[in-house]
Parts: C-alpha cells; structure tokens; sequence
C-alpha cells in the first residue's frame, strides 16, 4: 500500500471540500424576510439584510431574537448545503466535523 499516495490523495480532497466550502453562500431569515443573513460553507456570516420597517418598532429584543433566527436558519441551511453538494466528493464517507 502507498501511504504516501494515500495521504496525497486525502489532501487534494480536503482542499477541494474546502474551496467548495468557501464558494458556498447561502440565506437564513426570520420574521417573515424581516432580517436576513448571508453565510458561507464555512459558516463565517458575510451580510445582514434588515427591513426597514423593523426600526420602527424600536424592539431591540425582538430584533435580537430576529437575528438570532436568521443566523439559526442560514447555519442549517449550510449543514443541507454541504451534504448535497460535497456528498459525492466525499464518496458517502461520513466526515465527523464537517457535516
């Protein structure tokens, strides 16, 4: 068996799964589109949208949870995400850690 070989193949995949990783954005909301965030595959969030209508009621609390929610959902979304598409890469494997 070539070890070498092995681990050479191991590290081309790990790179590949994580410029996938990287490319990867999807959405999470709350309140019925009131917050939106945007997140990679790696879960670093990139952008938060907000409606202006959710200045008006000047519920800091609501908006927290809000944001809260919406961060929630995008983390799942990426978790969904992941499994669809690095699925194949990984070829069934069960990687612990990354979904």
């Amino acid at each position: 068996m070539d070890f070498g070989g092995i681990m050479k193949q191991a590290q081309a995949m790990q790179e590949r799964i994580k410029e996938k990783m990287e490319a990867l954005e999807v959405e999470g909301s709350a309140g019925g589109g009131m917050v939106t965030v945007r997140m990679n595959g790696s879960k670093k969030l990139l952008g938060v949208k907000v409606s202006p209508e959710i200045f008006a009621s000047a519920d800091r609390e609501m908006l927290e949870d809000l944001f809260l929610a919406a961060v929630n959902v995008a983390s799942q979304n990426v978790d969904e995400a992941l499994k669809e598409h690095l699925g194949s890469l990984t070829g069934g494997l069960k990687i612990p850690g990354l979904f």
